[in-house]
């Protein structure tokens, strides 16, 4: 079992931070979300509340495989403006395993982390994209180590792809198949 960290700002998108949580843990994923607040209460772009299993300080990091990293404003800006958060993005990028979804992969960009990789974000924020990254084609793009998607709507495909980067096809085909998504 992988353990998965879904790092949560104040103002991130509902869908994009629930959606692959509750994916991986059907498919049988250990999966915390965690918030930078100091407090682990923290709530959605759609005031939606939620209480996290822990905040930034207190979840052990050293035993995760995948961090995720999901859009929302102003919930993208606030883990951009974490050090803490951007630490852990170089360290997965480069160690372990990151999804970002919707504005979140300019986070990655932003640091200098999609050189050479293949990687997609919700329109309007590919501004630190190197040349060439960026498919024409929304949708979920997996690259080695790393699952990125458009937005909101490729949530639940966005959870599949993390599943199947921390399992296997079938796994996640099977995971899939009990939700009613085709594949």
């Amino acid at each position: 079992m992988a353990r998965i960290a879904i790092l949560l700002a104040d103002g991130f998108e509902t869908i994009e931070a629930l959606a692959p949580a509750d994916v991986c843990r059907r498919g049988g994923q250990d999966v915390a979300l965690v918030t930078v607040n100091a407090e682990p209460h923290v709530t959605s772009a759609q005031n939606v509340g939620i209480d996290c299993d822990a905040t930034l300080d207190t979840y052990d990091f050293a035993t995760c495989d995948l961090i995720v990293l999901p859009g929302g404003l102003p919930g993208t800006t606030t883990l951009r403006a974490t050090d803490r958060v951007c630490e852990l993005a170089r360290d997965f990028m480069e160690n372990r395993k990151v999804g970002s979804i919707c504005a979140a992969p300019s986070i990655l960009a932003e640091l200098d982390l999609l050189e050479g990789r293949t990687a997609t974000c919700y329109p309007g924020f590919e501004g630190d994209f190197p040349a060439g990254v960026r498919p024409e084609k929304n949708g979920v793009y997996r690259d080695g180590n790393l699952v990125t998607a458009s937005g909101p709507g490729f949530a639940v495909e966005f959870g599949l792809a993390l599943l199947e980067l921390l399992t296997d096809k079938a796994t996640a085909d099977g995971v899939a198949s009990g939700m009613l998504t085709e594949r």
